[in-house]
Order: C-alpha cells, then structure tokens, then sequence
C-alpha cells in the first residue's frame, strides 16, 4: 500500500501479515479522494477514520493536510502499527484511540468534519452506523460520513444519503447534514 498523494506521497505502508484487516485498495482509495477533493477544504478539517486498520485512510488525509485525524480501531495490533507508522513518518496530528466503535459512538461528545468508516464486510450492527453518526450528532454542519461496504448493502432511502459509488468489490456511501446537487 501506498500514500498516493500530498506530503507523504509514495510512501509505503507495510503492515504485518496477521493484523485482522482488509485494506481498502490504492485505487478506491484514489477513487474516494477524487470525490472528495470536490467538496473539502483538507486543511479546515478534522478527520475521524472508524475501523481504522491500517491506517491508510488516516495518512492519506494526513498527506492531504487535514488539521487533526482521529483514528480508531479496537483491535492492538492495527493501533501499535499506526502509531508506530506515525513516528517513523514523523506525523503528529494523529490521535489513535484503540476502543470499539460502536461504544465510541454512543459517547461521542465532539464534532468532526469527515467521518470515514470502513468496518469489516460481515460485522453485527454495519447498517446501524449512519444513523449512529447522525443521532450522536458526530458530524460538523457541513460535514461529510463516508461508509465503505460491501455491495449487498444499499442506503439510499437513508435520509442523510447523499451519493453511492462503486469500485469493483467496494461501495461507498455518502451521506451528509446538508445534501448537495
């Protein structure tokens, strides 16, 4: 995996064998940025990546130059790398919080300007995440909730749904406070 573009462009992330993740690709992850270059001021942003992984996501927005990435996984494993990941690239606006989502979420007292969440394809509960991020009250305004999954799932009679897009094996749903054309 690779840093696509920014300050940390081309930089490799080479995650052990055994963490418990399926990584978005290089090309979805280009493909999401592509569409979000569109709507965002990276550098106004505050960022929190759901089921974090790798971290991927979180140095992508990273090297886009977003303020401030919270990044949160529950697995150890994915949070010893990112943090590990995040001295060797020396980058300091990463907050990594190993803690379950879901309880995260129902005590969520802040708001950020993107939300990205993409949580393992079978998981318990993956339909329920919009309308935790709404109800909680997570997003800014303005702000944008990006939820990867697979292709069985459709969120278009959502009330926050904005966009859907697909790239092979993953889908992306949008979804906002105030839906733009």
């Amino acid at each position: 995996m690779r840093i696509i573009a920014g300050s940390l462009r081309g930089r490799r992330l080479n995650p052990p064998q055994n963490l418990p993740v399926r990584p978005t690709t290089d090309m979805a992850r280009e493909s999401l940025f592509n569409i979000l270059n569109n709507y965002v001021d990276y550098e106004e942003c505050s960022v929190m990546d759901l089921f974090a992984g790798t971290g991927a996501v979180s140095f992508e927005f990273v090297s886009r130059g977003v303020r401030e990435v919270t990044s949160i996984d529950i697995n150890a494993q994915c949070t010893d790398y990112i943090k590990a990941e995040c001295v060797r690239m020396g980058v300091r606006n990463m907050h990594v919080v190993r803690a379950d989502v879901f309880d995260l979420l129902k005590r969520a007292n802040r708001k950020f300007d993107i939300v990205f969440a993409d949580p393992p394809y079978a998981l318990v509960g993956l339909t329920t995440l919009p309308d935790m991020v709404f109800e909680r009250q997570v997003l800014t305004e303005d702000g944008i909730f990006v939820l990867e999954h697979p292709r069985d799932y459709s969120f278009e009679v959502h009330p926050h749904f904005w966009q859907h897009r697909n790239y092979g094996k993953v889908n992306f749903t949008f979804f906002a406070n105030k839906l733009e054309e």
